[in-house]
């Protein structure tokens, strides 16, 4: 109890709202996650563009000859799971900083040269370079996991990380409004590629300049907000650095397989609909290219509005003691699950001819996932903060075979890309998905730091998973 009320203490006296050093931490990973997002998200608007028969000018570039749309949009995941677990390992040993700005600068690259691969490569080399994109963007979650453990306190853990993550969900909302517009003029598709590569670059400049591992090796840092981010994040540094992975510990780990499984189903959902929504609204409601990114992207604006009230209200749930942090984790991953797959459920009900109602519902489907921000998408650091980069590398490589099979699955069985009883089958298994991810984490999922946290030699096999957080500590699970 003495802790718990020196903790308060130090959060009374240096609080959220004081602007310090990790807020600019903050403020560059969420660009990060912006820019990045976006480079994803270029493509699946930018397909429709680039397969066209009828470009908005002669001299662009179209190869209406390409088959398979899926192959090129899933590809990007098939070097994304490659490098996430050791990702992880290099953040926890060297530090994430230099390797996250170099691969976003080299994603950036690859990105400025899509319009000359296609043109001299066709469609194979399209999707080499999507592929070695996703190569180089392995390191961005398991870094700013890493980082974010490093400079969230518990109380602001749910509205910092909320804020950082649906930079990425931003950034995808405000691709594909880009894409569809400037794909549809003279300009073309090309210069939309060239666009996120400068921002990529740019980003990277000021990152290597602002940006930092943790509080202990920034240069600049008060020495009150250094007390209050280390006392309130339980750093213990020593110990981190001289402990083993527990590889072991981790794979036999419920609470951890509860994590796996909700970013499985919640990745299969996401990219599915993020890669597959500008062709359905194509091909099944008969939206041009202009209003189709902009209809695209709504869904993602909105969730970025509803994740601006979820990361927070979730701190408040967990600061002033409403529920413990395991329920408000559950509480929140269910809505995120939940929602999505009943909105995709009632979409299979409702003719193509209500155009509107299908868009509202898609908005609908995309946007509650944001709940999942305050669900499994911190529940890595809440059960070890020590190894969350590690966990967040293997989850994501989990999650992203769904990412990968998404699309393909969309190919096997949207044969025709007009016929909507083809999507509904789409629809149908996606909330088939999200519901079971739900129940799962529902029954295995945790808010407390597990066992294998801690260096052996300070708790036995059998121990229990124990709480130190402040917020949680005088509550049940």
């Amino acid at each position: 109890m003495e802790r718990v009320r020196k903790q308060s203490k130090i959060i009374q006296e240096y609080g959220f709202t004081r602007m310090g050093q990790r807020h600019i931490q903050i403020v560059m990973l969420f660009f990060a996650g912006f820019i990045a997002y976006g480079i994803r998200a270029v493509m699946s608007v930018g397909i429709v563009a680039m397969t066209s028969e009828n470009p908005p000018d002669d001299s662009i570039p179209t190869y209406p000859e390409w088959e398979g749309e899926g192959q090129i949009l899933s590809s990007f995941f098939w070097g994304y799971i490659i490098l996430q677990v050791v990702a992880g390992q290099i953040a926890e040993k060297y530090g994430p900083k230099k390797f996250l700005a170099g691969a976003l600068t080299l994603a950036s690259l690859l990105n400025c040269f899509i319009p000359l691969t296609a043109a001299k490569f066709g469609k194979t080399g399209v999707i080499i370079n999507r592929a070695a994109q996703g190569l180089c963007q392995g390191f961005l979650y398991p870094s700013t996991h890493y980082i974010l453990s490093k400079w969230t306190p518990l109380k602001e853990r749910s509205r910092i990380a909320g804020f950082v993550y649906f930079g990425g969900q931003f950034g995808t909302a405000v691709s594909m409004v880009i894409t569809g517009a400037i794909s549809d003029t003279k300009l073309g598709w090309p210069y939309v590629f060239y666009l996120y590569g400068i921002f990529g670059f740019v980003w990277a400049a000021f990152y290597t300049w602002l940006g930092c591992n943790s509080p202990a090796e920034h240069k600049s840092i008060s020495f009150e907000e250094r007390k209050y981010i280390e006392q309130t994040t339980e750093i213990t540094n020593v110990e981190e650095n001289k402990m083993p992975t527990p590889w072991k510990d981790i794979f036999t780990s419920l609470p951890f397989w509860a994590v796996i499984i909700s970013h499985f189903g919640n990745n299969w959902g996401f990219w599915t609909l993020l890669t597959e929504m500008p062709s359905f609204m194509s091909k099944v409601l008969n939206y041009d290219i202009s209003k189709e990114g902009n209809l695209s992207a709504l869904p993602y604006f909105f969730f970025t509005l509803l994740a601006i009230i979820i990361s927070p209200l979730s701190d408040a749930i967990i600061s002033r003691n409403i529920l413990s942090l395991q329920k408000t984790r559950k509480l929140f991953n269910s809505f995120g699950f939940l929602g999505p797959a009943l909105f995709l459920t009632i979409l299979c009900f409702v003719s193509t001819e209500n155009k509107t109602i299908h868009v509202v519902l898609l908005i609908l489907a995309v946007s509650t996932n944001s709940g999942m921000l305050a669900g499994f998408n911190v529940n890595h650091i809440d059960i070890s903060p020590k190894f969350s980069g590690t966990l967040m590398g293997i989850t994501n490589t989990f999650a992203n075979v769904g990412s990968i099979i998404g699309p393909l699955v969309v190919d096997i069985i949207v044969t025709d890309k007009t016929d909507e009883s083809l999507w509904r089958i789409i629809f149908l298994l996606s909330a088939g998905i999200y519901i079971f991810a739900t129940v799962f984490f529902l029954i295995f999922g945790s808010g407390e730091i597990q066992s294998w946290n801690f260096p052996k030699v300070n708790n036995k096999r059998s121990t229990p998973a124990v709480s130190p957080h402040p917020s949680t500590s005088n509550m049940p699970a």
